[in-house]
């Protein structure tokens, strides 16, 4: 999935709630709950339960950091 794609699909689940899933290395894994906050050319910010988070679009193209909507 190219980049794009992930910018549109990341602005298209602006304001719902997610589940956010974080690698951080040797199968070890953060999870936070949460909506995006702020969406810029090379980043978003997450308004998490544990703070404001930021991510690339390039962790969610290589799967470092997997969003889910709550059902």
């Amino acid at each position: 999935m190219n980049i794009d794609k992930i910018k549109n699909k990341i602005i298209n689940i602006k304001d719902e709630k997610l589940k956010i899933k974080v690698n951080i290395g040797r199968n070890k894994y953060e999870y936070y709950e949460g909506t995006i906050d702020k969406i810029y050319q090379n980043i978003f910010t997450v308004s998490t339960n544990k703070g404001i988070k930021s991510f690339s679009y390039s962790d969610i193209a290589t799967k470092a950091v997997i969003l889910s909507k709550f059902n």
